[in-house]
C-alpha cells in the first residue's frame, strides 16, 4: 500500500477532517495551523467542532504517530510530498470569494517544498485558483491540482471515506495520477479531468443542490395554498429516478457555510465571464422569501397582545449534528422575529447557556439561550422547530401543554407526525401542510 506524507494547512472544518481521514486511511499526516493554543488542543486530541466520528479518528491519528499538529505552514511542508490548502475562502462584498489566506499559504510554503511536490487545493476555490496558487508558488518544479472537497458537516466523515465520487483537475497527468493514489484504498469512482472543469464541478453541485432545496420549499408553499400535502407530493416525485428522493424536504429555508456562499460566488463566476446567470438570482431570492414566509408564520401565531409572551425556538444550527452557525435558516428567520419585536427563548443541543458561541458570532441578536427544551417552551405562547435535531421528535406533548401559554406549534422541519400535538389540542402548523 502507497504510504505518503501529506500536509494539511489548515484546520478548520476541511482540513481537520481531511488529514484526519487521510491518516486513517494510512498516509502521515501534519496538519498546520497559526494558532497555537488550537495546535495545543488538536495534539491532546480535543476536537473543537462537533462532527460525527471526527473525534474518534483524530485519537486515533495521534496514538499511531500518523496524525501531528504543527504551528505554522512551512513547519508543516518542509518534508512533506502532497500540500493540502484547506485554508477559508470567505464571501467578499461583491459575491466573489476573498482568496487572499490561499495565497497567503502558497506564499508561506514556496520556499520549503521538497523537489517534485503536489500542491492540492482543497479549499472551494473560483475558476483559475490553480493558476494563482502556480504563480504565488513560482515553482516550476511543483504541480498545482485541484482536489475539490464534498463533505457535509454532521457525516463528513463518511463522505469523505465513502464518497461518491472524487474528483482530481490537473493539467499534469502524472501529478494527477499521484493524488488519485492517496486514495487507493477508497471504493469510488475517480474522475481526472482539468482544474478549472474540477473547480466548477464543485460549485456546480452545490448551487444544483441549493437550486433543488429553494424549489421544494415553492413547491410547498403551493401546496399551502392549493391544501395539497407536500410530503405526499415529494415522495411522489423522488420515486422517479430522474428526480430522486434527496434534498426534497422542505424547510425554513437554507443556510450553512457552502451553500449561501458558493452560490453566490458561482453567480459572480458567471457574470466575470459575461453571463448573467439569472436562475441563480431565483433561487436566491426564493430563499430569501422562505425566510420571510416561516417569520411570518411565527408572527402570526403570536396573540395580538403579546404581553410579554416569547416564542420557544428549538435549533439554533443550520442542521443537524453540527454546531455550526454559519448562516443558519434559523438564525435568519429569528431575526426577523426579533426585528419584528417579539421576545425568543432557545434551545439547541450543540449551543448551551454557559458556551454561548450565539452572542459572539451576532452581538445584535437578543436571544435568551435555554438548557433544554421546556425551559424554552415554559410560558411560551409559540413553540417552533426550526433545526431538525432527532432529540425534537421525542418531545413530551402533555408536558409542553401544562407549561406553555399558548398552543400554537409551527413545525419549520416537518419534524413532527401533525396527529400527535393535534391530539393534544394543539394548534399544528407545518411547511406545505
Amino acid at each position: 500500500m502507497l504510504v505518503a506524507s501529506i500536509a494539511i494547512i489548515g484546520t478548520g472544518y476541511v482540513g481537520l477532517t481531511t488529514g484526519a481521514c487521510f491518516s486513517h486511511l494510512g498516509h502521515d499526516v501534519v496538519c498546520a495551523d497559526i494558532d497555537e493554543a488550537k495546535v495545543a488542543s488538536l495534539s491532546a486530541g480535543e476536537i473543537p467542532i462537533v462532527e460525527k466520528g471526527l473525534d474518534r479518528l483524530v485519537d486515533e491519528g495521534l496514538r499511531s504517530g500518523k496524525l501531528r499538529f504543527v504551528v505554522g505552514a512551512a513547519e508543516a511542508s518542509k518534508d512533506a510530498e502532497f500540500h493540502y490548502l484547506c485554508v477559508p475562502t470567505p464571501q467578499s462584498a461583491d459575491g466573489s470569494a476573498d482568496l487572499s489566506y490561499l495565497e497567503t499559504a502558497a506564499a508561506q510554503i514556496s520556499g520549503v517544498l521538497p523537489h517534485g511536490s503536489v500542491v492540492v487545493n482543497k479549499s472551494t476555490v473560483p475558476v483559475g485558483s490553480t493558476r494563482v496558487v502556480a504563480k504565488v508558488l513560482d515553482r516550476t518544479d511543483v504541480a498545482v491540482v485541484s482536489n475539490p472537497e464534498f463533505l457535509r458537516e454532521g457525516t463528513a466523515v463518511n463522505d469523505f471515506l465513502q464518497p461518491d465520487r472524487v474528483v482530481i483537475g490537473s493539467q499534469d497527468q502524472e501529478a494527477a495520477i499521484r493524488v488519485a493514489a492517496l486514495y487507493s484504498r477508497i471504493a469510488a469512482p475517480v474522475m481526472v479531468t482539468d482544474p478549472v472543469s474540477a473547480e466548477t464541478i464543485k460549485y456546480a453541485s452545490n448551487a444544483f443542490l441549493a437550486s433543488k432545496l429553494s424549489f421544494v420549499n415553492a413547491i410547498a408553499t403551493l401546496c399551502e395554498a392549493v391544501g395539497a400535502d407536500v410530503s405526499d407530493v415529494v415522495l411522489g416525485m423522488g420515486y422517479d429516478r430522474r428526480i430522486g428522493r434527496e434534498f426534497l424536504r422542505p424547510g425554513p429555508g437554507w443556510g450553512g457555510s457552502c451553500f449561501p456562499k458558493d452560490t453566490k460566488a458561482l453567480a459572480r463566476i458567471a457574470e466575470d465571464a459575461g453571463y448573467n446567470f439569472h436562475f441563480l438570482d431565483e433561487v436566491l431570492r426564493v430563499n430569501e422569501d422562505q425566510f420571510d414566509r416561516t417569520a411570518q408564520k411565527l408572527i402570526d401565531a403570536m396573540p395580538s397582545e403579546p404581553d410579554g409572551k416569547h416564542i420557544a425556538a428549538l435549533g439554533l444550527t443550520f442542521k443537524a449534528g453540527t454546531d455550526d452557525l454559519r448562516d443558519s435558516p434559523s438564525i435568519e428567520v429569528l431575526q426577523r422575529v426579533t426585528a419584528a419585536g417579539f421576545k425568543v427563548k432557545a434551545y439547541d443541543p450543540a449551543v448551551t447557556p454557559d458556551h454561548n458561541r450565539l452572542s459572539e458570532m451576532y452581538p445584535d441578536l437578543d436571544i435568551e439561550i435555554m438548557s433544554d427544551p421546556y425551559a424554552a417552551a415554559e410560558n411560551a405562547a409559540v413553540l417552533t422547530i426550526l433545526t431538525e435535531w432527532d432529540e425534537f421528535t421525542w418531545l413530551d406533548f402533555d408536558k409542553l401543554a401544562e407549561i406553555m401559554d399558548g398552543n400554537n406549534i409551527v413545525d419549520g422541519r416537518n419534524l413532527l407526525d401533525p396527529t400527535i400535538p393535534r391530539r393534544r389540542g394543539f394548534n399544528y402548523r407545518g411547511v406545505g401542510r
